[in-house]
């Protein structure tokens, strides 16, 4: 049975964290193409950026600018945040290895 001051303490927590009863706002997820997917999905796994020229058929520069754009677009400042967030964001498919792109996620598929 609670008291007259402990039913008083709890409004007054309450009152004081009306931020924890509201709905959390979703996530807004950058759009991706394909090719740029296949890069997030490439430095997810680990690959170089040469590794990653030669499986994508671009080349070294072009998986180079493709990883500035995505470092950009996710505001990071490097490949391990860019990981990170992209998890944080709920963009890779679960339980999967190596990480894929949730294809609902790609613009132009």
């Amino acid at each position: 049975m609670r008291s007259d001051d402990d039913a008083q303490g709890i409004d007054a927590v309450e009152r004081a964290t009306p931020h924890a009863t509201r709905p959390v706002p979703a996530r807004k997820v950058p759009p991706l193409n394909v090719r740029d997917a296949g890069v997030l999905e490439g430095v997810a796994s680990g690959a170089s950026s040469v590794q990653l020229a030669a499986s994508l058929f671009l080349s070294r520069q072009g998986v180079e600018y493709r990883i500035g754009r995505l470092l950009r677009k996710f505001r990071v400042t490097n490949r391990t945040a860019l990981v990170g967030r992209a998890y944080s964001l709920g963009i890779f498919e679960s339980g999967s290895w190596p990480p894929k792109v949730r294809r609902d996620l790609v613009a132009g598929e």
